[in-house]
């Protein structure tokens, strides 16, 4: 844990940033001076020292161990032994990252400037935890009771949930995961979380909003007790009888719905089957009566072909957005208070993610009328926070150590994020504008720091590929201070591909990715064509494309490693989760590149995943495919499920048994085809897990068991937990 102290370059009197940090994934909230506004100009910064808070307890390894009170970075040094890259020692286990690494998210500040935000813990099944730290520097403390509550702030809207708590100067509203009800929770008066929405009502919450003057909550509803599919509405929840009422419907889906300043106008956004939010949406206001009823409906953004989203109102009124017209990238526009759009700024970068889960909120509009946004730049590693006048177009960025960002948040002039670097993990830190002063560090003592030396540093790499076109990878070389590699060996490579489709692969602290680069194991994280981040134009490569675009530029970044002399050719494996299971099996089914593989809860069966997924993704397909049936012999075709002869090389299957999105019986179905066939293959169930796995005992084992099937496969040993049980390997060689 570390303070910082931003200072901005020019006049000594000038005001200094502070950059707080507040929460490492394992770590105490530091106390804090009230602040102001960030200054203007381009910020320069102390680095922290790189490297992970982890516990003393982390298995040894053949690295040197620390000392009580030292950390390992000041250990000394030892000339590195000569082992076959995948076979290296690390002291990043699949334990340090489960007990080490907690999903941080959605920071927000309460009306009264206490700050809050949600951690992912998977030492407790997975739960997300609501946290606060009181303003004027108090202790963060939980909120959440815990793990025998069974409270796990969490909705299912959507499935992939989002905006899943707000907040009053009193009270806390969130969705509950087991029941989808929503809670409130007394900030002052104590006492656990109470319903406020009925039982067995089938309703789902999301991305909500108070409206104090009326005593409701404006929210997205998902009502699931048709038995058909999912109606979707803005809703509003009384606060003090739970009843429900639908302000806007007939639209499929609904996001964003964000009530002006003084409460008389109402923003959302809306979109209809077959898009996507990133591909056609509409930005809509009414304007609110007194009693909460809605009138005069109106478009203001969103023609045909134009993603439009994150609506927010600024101090004055003027409703601020995220558009992708006219220039194909997702920039500010305004709609004044005289009723014209505007664009604030065109550049060729992204202010928006997709919109896969609700609460983004890149972006803030300041009472001087500047907004502070986070966007992410094409030709730069990362993402930049930068202060952006509507005025002058000026955008200055803030120079910190980091290089990805969360959502920012601002009130009480202060701003929380999220953020970290390649080599930072994620935080919760705090920016202020403060008088330059000397703040005191905090470290418990029984944590050490992981020696940068182990850690790999990505680069940004533009590859050929088919049509004469370019894609893009971050590829991080092996890294480890204590091995190093025989004359003439050269890594296995691990090619990860990021789900969505519609993604990205960014360049944030992956302690999972360091686990493999500290092995000895090159990696390259793909962002073939149809990634975000790049512009609509790149996007757009995978419509209709789906199965054949991100292969051909998932292969063409392993050959291009391959023929630079950087990884070795016999030894070029493949994994990806969700729709990057996916292409991991088309790669293996379609193409003679990689030697071995690994599905993550992935797609098998295209056209089953096109008639038996929920709502939100049931026309995804029509876009990255076509339509179902009328594209059926496409789906047939692209479908790993169908091509089992083009199986040769091994692979492995990780899956949750309560997977909604990709249905287990896929994986089961591949795994015994491929093992009828004498292919090499495993599969690995996981009780209690969904779309992704949470649990720590589960995240141990996909990882550990994944290196373990590689090492079978291609012939090396790794060193494995002591505690690990080899998964089972079909068809494996003797004494496998």
């Amino acid at each position: 844990m570390r303070h910082m102290l931003v200072r901005t370059l020019g006049a000594s009197t000038s005001p200094h940033i502070v950059v707080k940090w507040l929460r490492h994934p394992r770590t105490a909230a530091l106390a804090s001076a009230p602040g102001r506004e960030p200054p203007p100009g381009r910020l320069n910064c102390t680095s922290p020292s790189r490297g992970l808070p982890t516990a003393r307890r982390a298995s040894p390894t053949t690295a040197a161990a620390a000392s009580s009170s030292a950390p390992v970075a000041n250990a000394a040094s030892t000339m590195p032994t000569e082992r076959l890259p995948g076979e290296w020692e690390s002291p990043i286990t699949s334990e340090l990252i489960t007990s080490a690494t907690k999903r941080l998210g959605a920071p927000s500040f309460a009306p009264n400037g206490d700050l809050f935000w949600l951690e992912g813990r998977p030492a407790e099944k997975g739960r997300q935890v609501l946290v606060r730290r009181p303003h004027g520097g108090a202790a963060a403390a939980d909120l959440t009771p815990g793990p025998d509550s069974g409270l796990n702030v969490r909705t299912r809207v959507q499935e992939y949930g989002g905006g899943n708590y707000t907040l009053t100067d009193s009270a806390a509203y969130f969705s509950n995961f087991g029941d989808q009800r929503l809670y409130v929770q007394q900030l002052a008066a104590g006492g656990p979380p109470q319903p406020v929405t009925a039982e067995g009502s089938k309703l789902r919450f999301a991305d909500g909003e108070v409206d104090g003057g009326r005593g409701r909550l404006v929210c997205v509803v998902e009502d699931h007790s048709g038995g058909g599919e999912a109606v979707t509405t803005v809703g509003a929840v009384d606060l003090a009888s739970g009843a429900v009422t639908t302000l806007v419907s007939d639209a499929d889906f609904y996001a964003c719905p964000r009530l002006s300043p003084d409460g008389s106008r109402l923003a959302w956004v809306e979109w209809t089957h077959p898009n996507m939010p990133w591909d056609d949406t509409q930005l809509w206001v009414a304007d609110v009566a007194p009693d909460g009823t809605l009138a005069g409906h109106r478009k203001v953004a969103g023609e045909e072909g134009e993603s439009v989203v994150l609506p927010q109102w600024g101090p004055d009124g003027s409703l601020y957005f995220v558009s992708d017209a006219p220039e194909g990238w997702w920039n500010l526009h305004v709609l004044g208070t005289d009723g014209k759009v505007a664009a604030v700024l065109l550049m060729a970068a992204e202010f928006a993610a997709p919109m896969w889960q609700f609460g983004q909120r890149p972006f803030h509009v300041l009472s001087s009328g500047r907004i502070l946004a986070v966007y992410n730049d094409p030709k730069k590693a990362g993402s930049t926070l930068a202060l952006i006048d509507p005025a002058s177009k000026a955008v200055q960025e803030l120079d910190s150590p980091f290089t990805s960002y969360g959502t920012p948040t601002l009130a009480v002039h202060e701003v929380a994020v999220v953020a970290g670097s390649a080599l930072q993990p994620p935080a919760v830190v705090l920016l202020e504008a403060a008088n330059l002063e000397e703040l005191a560090a905090s470290k418990p003592e029984d944590w050490q720091v992981v020696d940068p030396g182990y850690l790999s540093e990505p680069s940004a790499v533009e590859f050929a590929t088919e049509g004469g076109l370019t894609a893009f990878m971050n590829y991080y070389p092996p890294r480890n201070k204590d091995f190093a590699p025989p004359p003439g060996a050269l890594p296995p490579l691990l090619v990860k591909i990021h789900g969505g489709p519609t993604s990205q692969a960014s360049t944030a602290f992956t302690l999972s990715l360091q686990y493999w680069t500290s092995r000895g194991f090159a990696v390259a994280d793909i962002n073939y064509g149809g990634s975000t981040g790049y512009g609509r134009a790149y996007r757009a490569r995978l419509r209709g494309a789906w199965g054949v675009v991100d292969v051909d530029d998932c292969c063409a970044a392993a050959r291009h490693l391959a023929e630079q002399g950087k990884v070795d050719p016999q030894r070029l494996c493949i994994d990806g989760g969700s729709a990057g299971g996916y292409t991991t099996l088309a790669c293996l089914a379609f193409r003679d590149v990689f030697s071995a593989g690994a599905s993550h809860y992935g797609v098998a069966d295209m056209g089953l995943l096109a008639q038996d997924t929920h709502k939100f993704e049931s026309r995804y397909l029509d876009g990255l495919v076509g339509p179902y049936p009328e594209a059926k012999a496409v789906y047939d075709a692209r479908s790993p499920i169908n091509a089992l002869d083009g199986f040769t090389r091994p692979v492995a299957f990780f899956q949750g048994l309560e997977d909604k999105i990709v249905p287990p019986n896929q994986a089961q179905v591949m795994y015994d085809a491929l093992k009828a066939r004498g292919i090499r293959t495993a599969l690995v169930m996981f009780e209690g897990e969904q779309h992704g796995f949470r649990q720590a005992p589960n995240i141990r084992r996909a990882l550990d068991g994944e290196l373990f099937f590689y090492g079978a496969a291609l012939g090396f040993s790794p060193p494995m937990p002591p505690d690990f049980q080899p998964i089972d390997i079909a068809n494996a060689a003797p004494g496998q």
